[in-house]
């Protein structure tokens, strides 16, 4: 989106990522009927307890791998040998299905693919609960 205001040799490039923040930003405010998640917001309010805040302080820089999972297949090495460029590989997922997304291999959110100016994304759709997390632990 350009200002209304802009001529056409004023325009400054826009960045698409701050337009598709901003788009979701919108979407979550008007969704109003939707309590809020209260998934992750008890590790901020801690309660005046500065030895608690001060320690979520040092854990806050530790890098962690994100992994969005588009599906799975299982096969043997005989299969995998057989693979060329070219060659299609069913996956255990539907076509429209959301992504897995884990973080250090555990499973946290599901999400969906979203292309803003020619690169990937991934817009969160559902963060799960501990007790979903704990579950899938369990596996």
């Amino acid at each position: 989106m350009t200002d209304i205001n802009q001529t056409s040799g004023e325009q400054a490039e826009v960045d698409p990522w701050a337009e598709a923040m901003n788009e979701q930003a919108a979407a979550t405010q008007s969704d109003a009927a939707k309590p809020a998640d209260p998934v992750f917001k008890a590790l901020e309010d801690t309660g005046g307890n500065k030895a608690l805040a001060r320690t979520l302080d040092m854990i806050k820089d530790i890098p962690v791998t994100m992994s969005p999972i588009l599906g799975k297949k299982k096969m043997t090495i005989k299969e995998l040998l057989e693979l060329s460029p070219g060659s299609v590989v069913q996956l255990d997922a539907m076509a429209g299905s959301p992504l897995v997304i884990m973080i250090n291999n555990y499973e946290i959110a599901k999400g969906e693919v979203v292309v803003v100016n020619e690169h990937y994304g991934i817009r969160i759709t559902e963060i799960l609960t501990p007790s979903e997390r704990m579950q899938n632990l369990i596996k």
